[in-house]
């Protein structure tokens, strides 16, 4: 880690404000290695809950209003840090790959390569990201990279299935 390394949010932290308990992903934010990772894989169990309820276009319709929030919720929580994009905040993974789990091919292996993808592409940030990693700051700034780790990710997964029909 960089600079805030040593900034380690609390459960006290997490539950002292929503805005906090929303932008460090539901409590996932909290795990000690790999935040990030963690906060994805909690997009998981989130999109098999909400395929209870929702269709595929239901879920894609939520994620604008779950992404404004997390807009709100990071800018708040990353000031109450200290810290504007602190590692701890993954609702931005949360959000981003419920995105890719929505258009992601059906299948173990699909969703394998989906998930270590978004991964990838959220760890390296490719450009553009690193650009609007570094250049946009608070909820939005947050948020943005993560969506467009996504775009990489579904690009990627379209054009492997392309290649494979």
């Amino acid at each position: 880690m960089s600079a805030h390394a040593g900034v380690r949010p609390t459960a006290g932290f997490l539950l002292a404000h929503p805005a906090h308990f929303v932008a460090l992903g539901l409590g996932t934010g909290l795990a000690p290695l790999a935040p990030g990772t963690v906060g994805t894989l909690l997009a998981i169990p989130l999109y098999a809950a909400l395929s209870r309820w929702l269709s595929p276009i239901g879920i894609l319709a939520l994620i604008p209003a779950l992404y404004a929030l997390g807009v709100w919720a990071c800018g708040r929580t990353g000031r109450d840090l200290g810290v504007a994009d602190h590692p701890g905040m993954n609702w931005d993974e949360i959000v981003a790959y419920l995105l890719v789990l929505v258009f992601a091919p059906a299948g173990i292996a699909w969703q394998i390569a989906a998930f270590v993808l978004f991964r990838a592409f959220d760890v390296v940030k490719p450009p553009p990201i690193r650009h609007f990693d570094r250049s946009l700051k608070g909820g939005l700034g947050v948020m943005l990279d993560d969506l467009l780790a996504a775009g990489y990710t579904l690009l990627v997964l379209a054009l492997a299935k392309t290649a494979l029909a």
